[in-house]
């Protein structure tokens, strides 16, 4: 099985069952919510079809930012909690073919330190949290990306020597463990 086709839609009804099932079973309370859902799709900019844009959107801002949305009541009313959002590296700098993924890195940075300005007042910390290679299937998915939009385009030779070098990152020590 290809390794994209892991990767879901956002399942906003399982949101809202999950913090339904916090409130009966934690009394209320919420102290922490980690936002770690991503993933890389690459391709030359030119290459990359727009929904796979917005697909990438879907999962890596606005899934974040709707779970957020649903725990703010919660952690307002207690006057306590913390936010940690896993972005990236990737949200401070930038690379080829990494357009669309740099994009969202960058907004779910921007979106965290709004959030940590507004929530300030009720006590509830925004955290990020910007790893750099992790030995996960993320570099897998983002090369098998790359080659399916750029591999044969006109971006062909960059495409595919930047593949060969996410290649070798979970092979080397580029990567961390996760």
């Amino acid at each position: 099985m290809p390794m994209r086709s892991r990767i879901n839609r956002v399942d906003y009804t399982s949101m809202i069952a999950a913090l339904e099932a916090i409130k009966k079973t934690a009394q209320s309370v919420l102290d922490a919510l980690v936002n770690n859902a991503g993933y890389g799709s690459y391709g030359s900019f030119e290459d990359v079809p727009l929904a796979e844009g917005r697909r990438q959107f879907e999962v890596n801002v606005f899934g974040l930012a709707r779970l957020t949305q649903l725990v703010l009541p919660m952690m307002r009313a207690q006057g306590r909690g913390r936010i940690v959002n896993i972005t990236s590296i990737g949200g401070k700098m930038h690379e080829p073919f990494g357009s669309w993924y740099h994009a969202t890195k960058f907004a779910v940075e921007g979106m965290s330190d709004c959030l940590r300005m507004e929530l300030a007042p009720f006590g509830v910390d925004v955290v990020v949290i910007e790893p750099g290679a992790i030995k996960t299937e993320w570099t897998g998915i983002a090369r098998e990306n790359l080659l399916k939009y750029s591999g044969a385009s006109a971006y062909r030779d960059s495409a595919q020597q930047h593949a060969r070098m996410f290649a070798t990152v979970d092979t080397s020590s580029m990567a961390s463990p996760p």
